[in-house]
């Protein structure tokens, strides 16, 4: 059992932290969704769930801190269903699987617009992302790499068929 699945008042402070953080970036993402990326401030989060600001501040230090943990939840999110998709069409040709995967990223981004928007629309002025994202932004295409690999490994890539060649419209060959 560890300490904040306990009754102890160490887990019960765990427990209201890991409910508070999820408060604040339940409220940053609706931010996000009205106002755009840019425009997110921890005063307003500590204001509409209110809050001083303050106390916000022991939860996010910053701003670029709060974004930081929006776009890693984000990345994780689109990675978790493009797995799931991955490991449903498992067993499956190559081909199969990296469009299963493609439709499930494309399924994500259309459910989720402002996270996608967040993670792959246009940058946050002033905010520069870390490399603590690297490893959650790496899912999808680590997973597309994995398909490709095992496909020229001789699990189903065809060989490209010559172009054919066609006269330009207009002209006879």
């Amino acid at each position: 059992m560890s300490p904040a699945d306990d009754n102890t008042p160490r887990g019960a402070r765990a427990r209201a932290r890991i409910e508070v953080t999820a408060a604040i970036k339940d409220e940053a993402r609706r931010q996000l969704a009205v106002d755009g990326a840019a425009k997110l401030s921890l005063r307003a989060v500590a204001r509409e769930l209110g809050m001083v600001s303050s106390a916000l501040y022991r939860y996010f230090p910053s701003r670029d801190d709060l974004l930081t943990a929006l776009i890693i939840d984000a990345y994780n999110s689109l990675g978790e269903s493009a797995e799931a998709a991955h490991q449903k069409t498992a067993g499956a040709a190559p081909a199969q699987r990296w469009v299963a995967v493609c439709e499930a990223a494309r399924e994500w981004a259309l459910g989720n617009p402002h996270e996608y928007a967040l993670i792959y629309g246009s940058p946050v002025p002033g905010y520069s992302a870390p490399q603590a994202t690297v490893p959650a932004a790496s899912r999808v295409g680590l997973l597309l790499i994995g398909i490709t690999r095992e496909a020229y490994q001789g699990r189903g890539l065809a060989k490209p068929r010559p172009a054919r060649r066609t006269a330009p419209r207009g002209r006879s060959a």
